[in-house]
């Protein structure tokens, strides 16, 4: 009996390796548009897909970043400036991906565009501090797609959305868990897209070295935060809790894996392979720490932090 669940439990992971790496062919004819390429995995995925040949249309949010882009790749990437919060800029960008792709239509859409600032506890914060990372985590992400689906259900494409191990678990305050839970729920919902033949994946990485995790940014950004709060909030919080708000980013920054092609990797993945998965987990955190956070008892979940979080000062 247990040779036969051997054989069976072999032959099931021999299978899954072969549908893994079955790859499409005739990839220079597609066309991928990625939004947020100016750094990070945006930057490095839009190179990584030219080097394999494929038609690149990249969005930047400077032209600054569209130039150096340019100049680390070949003539066939081409860029485009975007501004997700701005629907004028949205509809700009997707008439310029419409006159390039043509009749082909957009083989691959790639959400990642994304901030994480700014950040705090929920109390020290306001309505618009939200918005302003709604605005381009979430909101930004749904007009973008929708300004493109035409394009990709020609195409019989793809949908990649950068989501996070944050969509899974919410550990922090402020709007970014709450905008990568809706890029979960906004990506379940489109596979309903699956009558046209078309595949939605979500990338949920861990904490990786990027300008949406510097320490610098953070710090900058939680101080202005704690200046502006009220004499009542900073009384109940203590000079002690940003102390130790401060060591926690530090340390979260060195814990941050630096090697960002296990997060484009999987893009790559979903984007060429036959088989893509719907999600990915992207980083050993993420699989052995954040994942099964997420499946385990809220009550548990909340004692973990409870004692790694910093403590206000009059914290029962």
């Amino acid at each position: 009996m247990w040779l036969y669940l051997a054989v069976f439990v072999g032959l099931y992971y021999l299978l899954h390796w072969y549908r893994e790496r079955q790859v499409l062919s005739h990839l220079r004819d597609k066309y991928v548009f990625i939004t947020g390429c100016d750094s990070g995995f945006g930057k490095l995925l839009a190179r990584q897909l030219d080097a394999r040949g494929l038609r690149v249309l990249a969005a930047c949010l400077t032209e600054k970043g569209a130039e150096q882009l340019r100049g680390q790749t070949s003539d066939r990437l081409e860029t485009v400036t975007l501004d997700v919060t701005k629907t004028e800029s949205v509809a700009a960008a997707a008439q310029w991906v419409k006159e390039c792709v043509r009749d082909k239509g957009l083989w691959g859409l790639v959400n990642n565009a994304g901030i994480s600032l700014p950040t705090a506890p929920n109390e020290l914060l306001t309505k618009q501090d939200f918005v302003t990372i709604l605005d381009v985590n979430l909101l930004g992400v749904i007009d973008v797609t929708l300004s493109l689906l035409p394009l990709v259900r020609r195409a019989r494409g793809r949908v990649v959305n950068v989501s996070s191990v944050m969509g899974r678990v919410s550990l922090f305050g402020g709007g970014y868990c709450i905008s990568k839970y809706g890029v979960e729920a906004f990506s379940d919902s489109l596979r309903e897209l699956s009558y046209f033949g078309v595949k939605v994946a979500m990338i949920e990485p861990g904490y990786f070295k990027t300008a949406v995790t510097s320490k610098e940014r953070f710090l900058k950004s939680f101080l202005e935060i704690w200046d502006r709060s009220s004499p009542e909030v900073k009384e109940a919080y203590g000079e002690k809790f940003v102390a130790d708000y401060k060591k926690s980013a530090e340390q979260m920054e060195q814990k941050c894996t630096q090697d960002l092609s296990l997060v484009t990797n999987c893009m790559e993945h979903a984007l060429i392979a036959c088989h893509p998965r719907t999600r990915y987990s992207a980083g050993w955190d993420a699989k052995l720490l954040y994942l099964p956070m997420s499946y385990m008892p809220t009550f548990l979940v909340d004692a973990i932090m409870y004692w790694v979080s910093p403590s206000p000062a009059k914290a029962l």
